[in-house]
């Protein structure tokens, strides 16, 4: 059985000051939370160990999960205590006892659509998969990717633009000997000077020099990432067709 972990410690600030007293992850979107969201993607396809990595205002996220009355699966939070002064890299080194089987990691600001995780789950068969989707540019917040063919060769912020053919939505699959592969190098990375202020993406790009590291592509599925304030704009709009799909398709067929 496949493990969750949801990297949701962070408040958003570039939202502010929408996460002034909430987290990113608890923000509305069509009657539901961006984490509601995420939960129920993971759960309609199987997922009933998730584990959620709180940090700023996780009171509020642990009294939100306790209303959901959840008993499709079994939901659980850690605490990141250093939340405020590490990435996420902090976060996937505090959830490392949780990596003793396969799973996937998720990030906090990432919506995501059933389909979409069934495709990831079906498809991503390498010890360590990376989700990506293509477009016709890449700007300097995405998490840019160079592949050939299926292959991971390199992913980070800062690529050069010429090279870049992918980008990263923030989903990652683990199977296998990459459960222990990733730990074993986070904590590496973790014992470095930089450790508190790396991503854990720049632990995959140095797996990926070494071991093979795949890639899976979304192309065509229905995802968003919510960093900015126009990010809220567009996931309100994707996410009232998810919350109204037969209103979608009349739309459509009318159109």
């Amino acid at each position: 059985m496949m493990k969750a972990i949801i990297l949701s410690a962070g408040q958003g600030s570039r939202l502010l000051p929408l996460t002034a007293d909430r987290p990113k992850c608890l923000i509305d979107f069509n009657g539901k939370t961006l984490l509601d969201w995420q939960l129920d993607a993971l759960i309609a396809n199987g997922l009933t160990d998730i584990l959620v990595v709180v940090g700023f205002k996780s009171d509020a996220v642990e009294a939100h999960l306790a209303a959901r009355d959840e008993r499709r699966a079994m939901i659980r939070t850690l605490f990141n205590p250093f939340f405020q002064v590490a990435d996420n890299l902090g976060s996937v080194w505090l959830a490392r006892p949780e990596m003793d089987g396969d799973f996937l990691i998720l990030n906090g600001d990432t919506l995501v659509s059933p389909a979409l995780v069934e495709k990831v789950l079906r498809d991503a068969r390498a010890p360590i998969t990376v989700t990506v989707d293509q477009k016709a540019g890449y700007d300097s917040d995405d998490m840019k990717v160079r592949r050939e063919g299926p292959r991971l060769v390199a992913i980070g912020k800062t690529l050069p633009l010429d090279e870049v053919n992918a980008e990263s939505i923030g989903m990652l699959v683990f199977r296998g000997e990459g459960a222990g592969i990733f730990s074993s190098t986070v904590d590496a990375v973790m014992h470095t000077a930089e450790g508190t202020k790396s991503w854990y993406l720049k632990v995959i790009n140095r797996i990926a020099q070494e071991s093979y590291v795949g890639t899976v592509s979304i192309k065509g599925h229905e995802w968003g990432e919510v960093d900015f304030p126009a990010d809220v704009v567009s996931a309100r709009a994707l996410t009232a067709g998810w919350a109204n799909p037969d209103a979608e398709t009349e739309t459509r067929r009318t159109a």
